[in-house]
């Protein structure tokens, strides 16, 4: 077992190393190329159709529906562990590298939702269903589909083995065990209820949820981290200027930072970043085609701001949290060390981003579970629905008593390359992106 586990740490080591980072920020800068610095000039619009799109056309779920959906996937345990993770690996600079990749990553995830809505369909219930499966298929034709298969596969073993399932309902049992003292039997049970009570409703009963769940989840988040930034605010002109030093030259050893070269900074600050918002990884497009529009570049734009709202302000406000506090260079790590942050300067700190954690984990589960779900769809067809969902909540009562340690590097593997075939699509589309965007605009100014 100690084999195969090495094995497999080495092969994630490659699918999340430089080829696949390379590609990803690569994508998002010929698209940023392509739509004209789209993420900055159409932010504000973007923004706007949050809450204001008005969600006529097909579509099962509103616009802000499908966003929140996507966010309840994207916005996870990643945005507290993952950031903690980087700075700990690469310094500070790694802030500055993730802010990075989310500029180019708003442009890919852009490109994703358009593409998403452009190429949907509706299955035999009448339900939406989209994403790169079917704009791989439809948008660069039948001789992809392999490509599209091979997505497809990679979605459905993610969300039963991986980011769906284990390592959400590991860390609201562990959260609740540590902090509450609530026995982990107890907590599998209620998680699988909750989850059987949303997930066998479909799309519309998880968007019903997350709609609800997920601005207040981060607005609680937002608030905590603002607190211990006006705490601490007589640091956070040296740490924002840590955060651009770190980033070009190494970072030195202090307390329990065992300094880190610029290469380190980038690949973690990259990695993190791409883990944390999921750009280019082709899970948010699934939600995406389901929202109620006339226009694919209206939902794009929607999309975009889920990397807006998940890595430039949320991972932002974790990152400095924990470089004003110190305690990127203390003793702990992980959601350890983040807590330590809280801890420093709200009363009950720890008990807050317990409760933060346990709904981004929630949420999560929510999210993936729809995900595999349109994967397994575009596969078998809709009869092999219920069957997932029962499946799926098995895994989730199950996963309370997992440590497989070979299962989420197994995870982390299958989440990677989903990246490929989504990639290639979305630079193989570029063309009809750019061409969408236009008529769009286009229509705009004719309103």
């Amino acid at each position: 077992m100690k084999g195969l586990e090495q094995g497999l740490q080495a092969v994630n080591a490659w699918v999340w190393g430089p080829p696949l980072l390379i590609l990803l920020v690569g994508t998002g800068i010929l698209l940023t190329v392509r739509l004209g610095l789209l993420q900055v000039l159409r932010l504000p619009l973007a923004l706007r159709l949050v809450f204001g799109a008005k969600s006529e056309g097909e579509g099962d779920i509103s616009s802000f529906g499908a966003l929140a959906t996507a966010l309840a996937a994207t916005v996870g345990t990643g945005n507290i562990v993952g950031v903690a993770t980087a700075i700990q690996l690469g310094g500070p600079g790694a802030l500055f590298w993730m802010w990075l990749a989310a500029f180019f990553g708003m442009a890919t995830k852009y490109a994703e939702g358009l593409l998403a809505v452009k190429y949907r369909r509706v299955d035999e219930t009448g339900q939406i269903s989209g994403g790169p499966m079917y704009y791989i298929e439809r948008g660069l034709g039948r001789r992809f589909k392999p490509l599209a298969i091979f997505f497809a596969c990679s979605g459905v073993l993610v969300a039963l083995f991986g980011i769906g399932t284990f390592p959400q309902v590991n860390a609201i049992v562990s959260s609740t065990k540590a902090s509450l003292g609530i026995p982990s039997v107890v907590t599998a049970v209620i998680l699988t209820l909750l989850t059987a009570l949303v997930t066998l409703g479909g799309i519309k009963s998880i968007a019903k949820v997350t709609t609800k769940v997920v601005p207040f989840m981060a607005l609680l988040y937002i608030g905590c981290a603002i607190i211990v930034l006006c705490t601490f605010a007589d640091q956070v002109p040296h740490a924002v200027s840590m955060v651009f030093t770190s980033a070009f030259t190494p970072t030195a050893a202090q307390g329990g930072f065992l300094g880190a070269t610029v290469m380190l900074a980038i690949q973690s600050g990259i990695a993190r970043g791409v883990f944390s918002n999921e750009s280019g990884l082709g899970s948010a497009p699934i939600a995406a085609a389901a929202a109620k529009t006339k226009w694919p570049a209206e939902q794009g734009l929607v999309s975009m701001t889920g990397t807006f709202f998940d890595t430039i302000i949320i991972c932002t406000l974790t990152g400095l949290t924990l470089i004003v506090t110190g305690a990127w260079s203390g003793a702990e790590s992980g959601a350890a060390m983040t807590q330590a942050a809280f801890d420093s300067a709200i009363p009950y700190g720890s008990l807050l981003l317990t409760i933060c954690l346990i709904l981004f984990a929630f949420t999560t589960i929510l999210g993936w579970n729809y995900y595999g779900e349109r994967c397994l769809e575009y596969l078998f067809g809709v009869k092999a629905i219920m069957p997932y969902r029962m499946l799926f909540l098995v895994f989730i009562a199950g996963g309370a008593f997992l440590k497989l340690e070979v299962i989420w590097i197994l995870s982390d593997i299958v989440n990677g390359l989903m990246a490929f075939p989504n990639l290639i699509a979305l630079v193989g589309l570029s063309s009809v992106v750019a061409i969408e965007t236009k008529r769009y605009f286009t229509h705009l100014k004719q309103i």
